[in-house]
């Protein structure tokens, strides 16, 4: 018995680790910043600095002020809750690809934090009725993203989606249809877009 605890423990731990490293504002950073140092953005440095403002900084603290106001998890297990934060998020998202196109930002550097506007848009449409999983959008919707960048080489990371998936369904945060689906919608959302939308910036 002791054994089987001790092995739930650790399942429990990872789970938690898993969740927290791959919180999608956490992921939004390393993406923008490992991007544009692969692309070698000329201006590395002043776009780095504003893709981690208004991909992450703005939108984490948004967030954390909401779930301290209303006094709930971090994890906004209410769909309801999650309304006002991704209103929030939309914003600061929008407000980025405005400022990274006026900076003369490289056409994939304003094409994904455009697909993170666009994306948190369908994440807030299904939120009113549903509660997709973010957690694997903010994955999958990467991975999507590394894959346009760096080829076959970008399918190492999407190896996080099946244990983000996991995750978020053994801390009963989602059912395997809420993280299936941020998968799928995130991966072929952010694909598609960034095919289209690249070319034309």
């Amino acid at each position: 018995m002791s054994n089987t605890n001790s092995f739930n423990q650790h399942k429990e731990r990872l789970a938690h680790f898993i969740s927290n490293i791959t919180t999608p504002f956490i992921i939004a950073i390393l993406l923008f910043v490992v991007i544009n140092y692969y692309i070698k953005e000329p201006n590395f440095y002043l776009i780095s600095f504003l893709c981690i403002l208004f991909a992450g900084f703005i939108p984490i603290l948004t967030s954390l002020l909401w779930i301290e106001r209303k006094k709930i998890e971090i994890d906004m297990p209410k769909k309801e809750d999650r309304i006002y934060p991704l209103l929030m998020v939309i914003i600061s998202y929008f407000i980025g690809v405005v400022v990274l196109y006026s900076a003369h930002a490289s056409p994939i550097t304003i094409g994904i934090m455009f697909c993170y506007f666009s994306n948190t848009i369908i994440v807030l449409l299904i939120s009113k009725y549903w509660k997709i999983s973010i957690h694997s959008m903010g994955v999958a919707g990467p991975s999507a993203a590394l894959i346009y960048v760096f080829g076959g080489v970008g399918f190492y990371f999407a190896l996080l989606i099946p244990l983000v998936m996991w995750s978020r369904i053994y801390l009963k945060k989602h059912n395997f249809f809420q993280v299936t689906m941020g998968a799928l919608i995130g991966f072929i959302i952010t694909g598609l877009q960034l095919t289209k939308i690249v070319p034309l910036l």
